[in-house]
């Protein structure tokens, strides 16, 4: 492992010679503020001991490692519930070490996953906040459904075929992941019942047992130490519902009905059969007003109150897709977990391509510091430290600044090991080398926050849907682009001749690729761009016929047209590549652009922006430079990430 490091400083010393007197490098860029730092998801997962925890924080510290999320994980002590006095003890020695080394802290607000039930507190306070949704029963001629305890009769429909059916709402019988194992030789866990997190009452039950614990406990530190809570991929069903269930309740209809503008009692036939007119349409509509009735019932909530104790909402929703919920989070965030993505065809295509520009756009439009990605989760033991830096770069290179590494094990004993794996941190067999990965990523962190991204292209999207196609033609001719949430058209975006303005960009091109569903309000400001020609539409899209005067692209060498007709170059290879991805930031009066190879092959080729002034290649890992010669081409190896420099 040693050799390792020499080699990792020699080759990187070689390469990227430091700058002597007069080195334009900003101090800040070499050793930014430790709150730049990687946050890892810190599993706590046996038997707690404050003077260990206190002993791995200082091995967190002395590998560049300057802040955690205390994750109370599978394998505590079967006597040690959530939030029990003895964990917030235990919370305490951690908050207050992190404190004295001048490092960051983040509270998990379950035992385990998804949020939303507090281990199971939630139900054992009140059995009919336990998680609920909507099934169908099938009758018979004349026939009348049979109602169980507890069961609530929604809506009688008809099929096309004139079949009659109840919509029923039902308990869902779903659960969480605990903290404990029933049985670890074979893996068996306990199971709590997850939380309706579409019920108002109980996520009031929710923010009393977890937030305003918190608050009782460590509300001193708030603000200062403690930066967030972590909220986790909330499901309204929980996990291992039964099957055939959506989500949904039937005092949630009135809502959903005011979401769409018309009254979905006639379509429910639609969440389980393909054969009635407009069947895809009515189903996307549902979850889509779903999705915004759990904004407004849980994240909205939990927002407002960690804004009211001065702290941010972090954590990420259930979805890559889900944009329309980040608006709620004051870090918003995404989950790169079960090799969603990997170098190659994920990387690009699919809807878990989309989660990193999900989370980053948001950043921007919504005006916050920093987006985040819980990363390397369920990634398995084969995960290798290449693959580490990639997936990270992957996130770096779409604007994302905080990195939740997916974890650092308190224990790996006996099944700990397997669960969920791999350890990325003190267990893992890089850890010696960790520091200058840390180190890199931090400097990366900065330079993607409190920065000016270089934009002028948005791709729009929906509350729960992003288009992955024409961000990739993007992508691999290095135009970058923010997604933008359809409802900024409605609330805060100016449309002019010009383009599209919103939070400080200034978008002269805008992209409609897919989306089978616009607002009525939303057209206003789609036809403004269309006369003024900003408007591109891309492909299949279904709502094509509705802007008879955009830009209509075809195939990918159109959609690339269209918009070199309307974006000033920023970035030019010569000779082109499909493997660089770019993204262009100004911070501090200086003008960075980070280029990843992404792809497995090495790329020659010459580099040429539209800036005057001295150019330089820094080195993230080690903070060195190299002045650039004139017209002179550059090779980046396979996976390489350089970030040019260039002070006007």
């Amino acid at each position: 492992m040693n050799q390792l490091i020499i080699r990792i400083i020699l080759v990187a010393s070689l390469s990227f010679p430091c700058l002597l007197s007069g080195q334009p490098i900003s101090k800040n860029f070499t050793d930014p503020p430790r709150e730049f730092s990687v946050m890892p998801f810190w599993f706590w997962n046996d038997t707690l001991k404050a003077d260990e925890i206190v002993r791995q924080i200082k091995d967190f510290d002395e590998h560049g490692v300057y802040g955690f999320v205390i994750h109370p994980r599978m394998g505590l002590p079967a006597g040690m519930k959530f939030l029990s006095p003895e964990m917030l003890r235990l919370m305490k020695v951690a908050i207050e070490e992190a404190e004295r080394r001048k490092m960051k802290v983040i509270l998990y607000d379950e035992g385990s996953y998804p949020s939303g039930s507090c281990e199971g507190q939630v139900v054992a306070r009140n059995p009919a906040h336990a998680a609920r949704g909507l099934t169908k029963i099938d009758l018979n001629p004349g026939e009348d459904p049979k109602l169980e305890k507890g069961w609530n009769l929604v809506s009688i429909g008809k099929r096309t075929d004139g079949q009659r059916f109840a919509v029923v709402e039902t308990p869902s019988e779903g659960h969480i992941r605990g903290l404990h194992w029933t049985d670890e030789e074979k893996g068996k866990e306990d199971l709590p019942p997850a939380g309706d997190i579409l019920n108002p009452e109980a996520v009031t039950s929710f923010i009393e047992l977890v937030y305003d614990r918190f608050a009782a406990n460590f509300g001193t530190h708030f603000g200062k130490t403690v930066i967030a809570v972590f909220t986790d991929e909330p499901n309204p069903l929980g996990r291992g519902n039964k099957r055939g269930m959506v989500p949904g309740n039937a005092k949630l209809l009135p809502q959903i009905n005011k979401i769409l503008g018309y009254d979905f009692t006639p379509y429910f036939a639609d969440l389980w059969f393909e054969d009635g007119k407009d069947w895809a349409k009515h189903r996307a509509d549902y979850h889509r007003a779903i999705a915004i009735s759990l904004e407004e019932n849980y994240y909205g909530r939990l927002s407002k109150w960690c804004e009211e104790k001065g702290i941010a909402l972090t954590g990420h929703p259930a979805g890559s897709m889900d944009l329309g919920a980040q608006k709620y989070f004051q870090i918003p965030g995404q989950d790169l977990v079960w090799r969603y993505v990997e170098p190659g065809e994920k990387a690009l295509n699919g809807e878990h391509s989309t989660m990193a520009k999900n989370a980053s756009s948001a950043m921007v439009h919504l005006n916050r510091r920093r987006n985040s990605n819980e990363l390397y989760g369920a990634y398995g033991h084969n995960l290798t430290y290449d693959e580490m830096v990639w997936l990270a770069n992957w996130c770096f290179v779409r604007g994302q600044n905080l990195l939740y590494p997916h974890a650092f094990y308190y224990s790996i004993r006996g099944a700990r090991f397997n669960e969920r794996p791999p350890d990325v941190g003190p267990h893992a067999k890089w850890w010696d080398a960790y520091k200058p990965f840390a180190d890199g990523c931090r400097r990366l962190s900065w330079l993607n926050s409190d920065s000016r991204q270089v934009c002028n292209i948005a791709i729009l999207g929906d509350a729960n849907w992003l288009p992955d196609q024409s961000a990739k033609v993007c992508f691999q001719n290095q135009h970058d682009f923010n997604y933008l949430d359809m409802s900024h058209l409605v609330h805060d975006a100016v449309t002019d001749a010009a383009g599209l303005h919103l939070s400080g960009m200034n978008y002269s091109a805008v992209i409609l690729d897919g989306l089978k569903n616009i607002p009525a309000n939303a057209m206003p400001a789609l036809h403004q761009l269309e006369e003024s020609g900003r408007l591109i539409v891309y492909t299949d899209t279904p709502l094509a016929s509705a802007f008879p005067k955009a830009t209509m692209a075809k195939n990918p060498i159109a959609l690339l047209t269209a918009l070199e007709k309307l974006v000033e170059p920023d970035l030019g290879l010569n000779p082109r590549s499909e493997n660089i991805r770019y993204r262009h930031v100004i911070k501090e009066g200086i003008h960075y652009y980070m280029l990843f190879n992404e792809e497995a092959t090495s790329v020659t080729t010459k580099v040429q922006v539209p800036l005057k002034g001295r150019q330089y290649w820094l080195d993230a890992t080690t903070a060195t430079a190299k002045k650039v010669a004139k017209d002179e081409p550059v090779e980046f190896q396979p996976h390489e990430l350089k970030i040019l420099m260039v002070v006007e």
